[in-house]
């Protein structure tokens, strides 16, 4: 019996260790070929595990978003955090501030406000025996810078006669004044400060074109010596007619107001809610010669008033 070779002599010798390429057999009748036989050396597709780049990756953002996450606790723990107890003076400071922002100004103190510095008490005085001792003619009246220069509007009665004029002004600053201009049919004078303080204001001056009768408007002035004092009301009447009782002087077109007024009001400002002058105080409805207010008061309009100044403000 004759074995058969297991290698023909044409076949390339086997490599120790290599394991044999056996084709599978071909049944009898089959047209099919059968797969190609697999070359020596190459092995199937294995799948391999994800490269170490990718699993850096990957633990990298993880490790951003929990850092992130942190963060934005932390930051929402700071926001929320409950403040500091407050003190009791802390907190009633704090009430306060809430109650004055909340606070209404009413129109007079808005008004004064406005015309407080240009507001000047005028005094009227007497030489005593030429000495240089100076004697109060009277409690004064009441004045109201028009131009800064130290311009000033008062009535006529207020320093007619006197020898020397004193002005006091709004910051406690003195300075004599002159007469320069007088207008007797509306009871004012012009007088001009010998010296001015740096700050002086000048008040602003409304028309009395549109004034109408139950408007707010407010007085300043010293009454009595006192002030400066505030009194408040309404435009009662217009163009009225009042007789001076000092010169006797028939005085027209004059404002009606009810706001309290009295002797040492004489000359200064009547001025709307916004602190703008529609006239100067020239007097008071006086009957049976009390001398006291009983309820009405009259202004020249501050067209004639500034006329009087020489100064054309509309």
């Amino acid at each position: 019996m004759k074995r058969a070779a297991l290698y023909s002599r044409s076949s390339p010798p086997r490599s120790r260790g290599q394991t044999p390429v056996i084709a599978p057999r071909k049944q009898e009748g089959s047209t099919d070929p059968g797969p190609p036989p697999r070359e020596p050396g190459n092995r199937p597709q294995q799948h391999t595990a994800p490269p170490v780049r990718q699993r850096n990756e990957r633990a990298l953002l993880l490790g951003a978003g929990a850092l992130l996450a942190s963060l934005a606790f932390v930051a929402a723990s700071w926001i929320n955090a409950p403040p500091d107890a407050l003190s009791s003076a802390q907190l009633e400071a704090t009430i306060q501030r809430q109650i004055d922002a909340q606070r209404v100004v009413s129109p007079a103190v808005r008004a004064h406000r406005v015309i407080a510095p240009s507001v000047v008490r005028v005094r009227g005085l007497d030489q005593e025996n030429g000495s240089e001792q100076d004697g109060e003619r009277s409690v004064g009246g009441t004045g109201v810078v028009i131009v800064d220069d130290g311009t000033i509007l008062t009535n006529l009665h207020v320093v007619a006669g006197a020898e020397r004029i004193r002005l006091v002004f709004a910051n406690g600053f003195e300075s004599d004044a002159s007469i320069v201009g007088i207008r007797p049919e509306y009871d004012l004078a012009v007088l001009q400060a010998h010296q001015i303080p740096d700050d002086l204001v000048a008040a602003t001056m409304r028309s009395t074109t549109g004034l109408a009768l139950g408007e707010r408007v407010v007085a300043v002035g010293f009454p009595f010596g006192l002030g400066p004092s505030v009194s408040a009301g309404v435009v009662s009447g217009l163009r009225r007619e009042f007789v001076s009782p000092e010169g006797q002087r028939v005085l027209s077109n004059l404002i009606q107001f009810d706001a309290a007024a009295n002797s040492g009001s004489s000359g200064g400002p009547l001025v709307t809610s916004d602190g703008e002058v529609v006239g100067i105080v020239t007097g008071i409805l006086n009957p049976r010669n009390r001398g006291v207010f009983v309820g009405i008061g009259f202004a020249v309009p501050i067209e004639n008033a500034a006329g009087a100044a020489g100064v054309s403000l509309f």
